[in-house]
């Protein structure tokens, strides 16, 4: 479990977190969102007890991490956007080097190297320098590192990065597996990626939350409009006008089609879905209607409206 609690960090006069506050529990995988510079970054490092907090607590299984960094950095694997890798090393003897520091034995090392190198399908490459790997496997490597003591929590910044379509449903597929029984902060940009993995969502911006909760629980909530589109046959004065009319509609763009038909963009201020409204509306006058649909609200869109 992560606990961060009133944490605020600045340097210099640049206030780059401000008083932020979330948990994030045991079988979560949290997306953590926000633009360049909301503060992400410094926050995932405060959290790995990289920078120290100017103010506030931040616990990982129940240990302040400022007081007990060694103990906390032991439950915890970082994979940061640019992972510091050693390119002469092969990638075995880099995991090996990364488990000898942890402190693990030669027997748990060689089962862990065993473990990660499955999940992360690094079998081909185990003995080539990792100089020579592409940065998709330059990428599993670092991943690969950040599982080998089999922590309790898992901070990933850009965990895809440089990966291939096929390897990025493959991460994935491995983050939501690992996030059973671990805890996951993963920041990224590619919306589609918290979307597919993620329950939960964190938006930032300029060190503050801005909004939180699960990805559809937030696409529905920042609707502060709805729009439909409806293509129909009938008189495009009439037909406009008796949209226009409908309870909530704040604005109706019609635009003629061949073989008279009416392709309609109709804007809403209702909490309640029109389409009903609509359709009865079609079959009271005798038009006819070719297509009728609600524009869903994008991850993408939620996050524009709260970071602009």
């Amino acid at each position: 479990m992560i606990s961060v609690k009133n944490v605020s960090k600045s340097f210099g006069p640049i206030r780059a977190v401000n008083d932020l506050s979330f948990d994030i529990n045991t079988g979560e995988v949290v997306g953590f969102l926000g633009p360049n510079g909301a503060g992400k970054s410094t926050t995932m490092r405060m959290i790995t007890g990289f920078f120290a907090p100017n103010s506030g607590t931040i616990s990982v299984d129940g240990l302040d991490v400022s007081q007990n960094p060694v103990a906390v950095q032991k439950k915890i694997g970082y994979l940061p956007e640019s992972t510091a890798l050693y390119l002469d090393m092969t990638a075995v003897d880099f995991l090996k080097f990364m488990g000898s520091f942890r402190g693990l034995s030669p027997a748990t090392l060689h089962a862990r190297i065993k473990i990660v190198t499955q999940q992360c399908q690094l079998e081909k490459v185990l003995g080539r320098k990792i100089g020579d790997l592409s940065k998709g496997y330059r990428q599993r490597v670092g991943l690969a590192q950040a599982l080998l003591h089999d922590p309790e929590v898992l901070i990933l910044d850009e965990p895809t990065i440089g990966l291939d379509p096929n390897q990025i449903v493959e991460i994935r597929g491995l983050i939501q597996e690992i996030g059973k029984t671990k805890t996951i902060l993963l920041s990224t940009h590619i919306l589609s990626e918290v979307e597919a993995v993620c329950g939960r969502v964190i938006i930032i911006n300029q060190g503050k939350i801005v909004g939180q909760g699960a990805p559809k629980e937030l696409m529905a909530g920042s609707a502060n409009t709805a729009t439909y589109h409806a293509v129909v046959r009938g008189e495009v004065q009439t037909v406009e006008t008796e949209f226009k009319n409908l309870s909530d509609v704040t604005s109706v763009i019609a635009q003629t089609k061949e073989e008279g038909l009416i392709d309609m963009k109709i804007t809403s201020t209702s909490v309640h879905d029109l389409s009903e409204q609509i359709f009865d509306l079609v079959v009271k006058n005798n038009w006819r209607l070719s297509r009728l649909n609600r524009e869903q609200k994008t991850l993408e869109d939620v996050f524009k409206q709260l970071t602009q």
